[in-house]
């Protein structure tokens, strides 16, 4: 097990940190290091460099990645190699990532296990945040915002907390207009725009509805487009709220859809709101309004805020 490892984590940043201090701690700082993804490149790319000696120095670090990519079936060969390095290693850093949970019940997990050292990395946004700017003067909402605004990215944070500090390096306080006017807000994927906009949709407030609908629209995102975000946003919500039935644990459910656990955590805080056939008439509303859109010269902004109306 000397100097194998396995990282689970979906944060890259974390990831990152946590890959620096195993290769100070083992005493690799100026060893060369490689990366192999396997969403990218087989498995037999890693082999390879695992079972060769560096030109320069025996000492080298190895980086497989996105191992939850690798399917058993036409690498077989490959697996049992991989598995047989572990018993006699060469003097090397292994560091094998997964962003999920690795299924227990199979081969090559259970001699992961059993072979690296397994190390799941976690972390509270707010717990990280205020560790981050400690030192400082906080308004309050300060952390609050910066959480909000990058979507809990540990590694965003990290940044934007680097660059307030800078700012107010003399005065060592932080306030809410600082973070306005410094932090720009996290985008992030599809999902995650209109998340918000759902959960208010959801709680039946027309004002507050229409107000993060206008607040969307400074995104200059059409009608269209926000339709089909919407849709893929309620499908999830009614798959979830099917699968709810049949387990409450998000992995499970998150296993099942290929999503994040904090994706299905974070969805199922809008499922209470529904129920299934309100979600699966949501859904046919949609589907209609796409099409009238595509099918006439109908406004699509008129569409979305009648909708707005009726479903809040």
């Amino acid at each position: 097990m000397k100097n194998n490892y396995l990282l689970e984590s979906e944060d890259n940043y974390l990831v990152s940190m946590k890959i620096e201090e195993l290769i100070d701690k083992c005493l690799f700082k100026d060893s060369p290091v490689h990366s192999y993804d396997m969403e990218e490149v087989p498995l037999s790319n890693a082999l390879e460099d695992l079972d060769t000696y560096g030109l320069f120095s025996e000492k080298k670090v190895i980086i497989i990645s996105n191992i939850e990519s690798l399917t058993v079936e036409g690498n077989e060969k490959d697996i049992e190699h991989f598995l047989k390095y572990f018993k006699d290693p060469l003097d090397t850093i292994l560091v094998i990532v997964t962003a999920r949970k690795l299924n227990n019940t199979k081969k090559i997990t259970k001699e992961l296990k059993k072979n690296l050292e397994y190390i799941s990395l976690t972390t509270n946004a707010v717990d990280f945040t205020k560790q981050e700017l400690q030192g400082y003067t906080l308004e309050n909402g300060v952390v609050r915002a910066l959480v909000s605004y990058t979507l809990e990215d540990i590694g965003r944070i990290h940044q934007e907390c680097e660059k307030l500090k800078l700012y107010r390096i003399d005065t060592k306080k932080i306030s809410l207009q600082d973070v306005d006017e410094l932090v720009i807000k996290k985008l992030g994927d599809s999902r995650d725009l209109t998340f918000d906009f759902v959960r208010v949709l959801a709680s039946k407030d027309k004002k507050g509805a229409l107000d993060k609908y206008h607040e969307l629209e400074e995104y200059s995102i059409d009608a269209i487009p926000l339709i089909g975000l919407l849709a893929s946003q309620f499908l999830i919500m009614y798959q979830v709220k099917i699968l709810e039935k049949r387990t409450n644990l998000n992995q499970e459910i998150a296993d099942i859809l290929g999503e994040k656990p904090y994706r299905i955590q974070k969805t199922r805080e809008l499922t209470r709101y529904y129920s299934e056939q309100e979600l699966r008439t949501i859904l046919r509303k949609l589907a209609d309004m796409d099409l009238k859109i595509k099918s006439s010269d109908v406004d699509g902004n008129f569409l979305i805020e009648l909708f707005i109306l009726e479903n809040s």
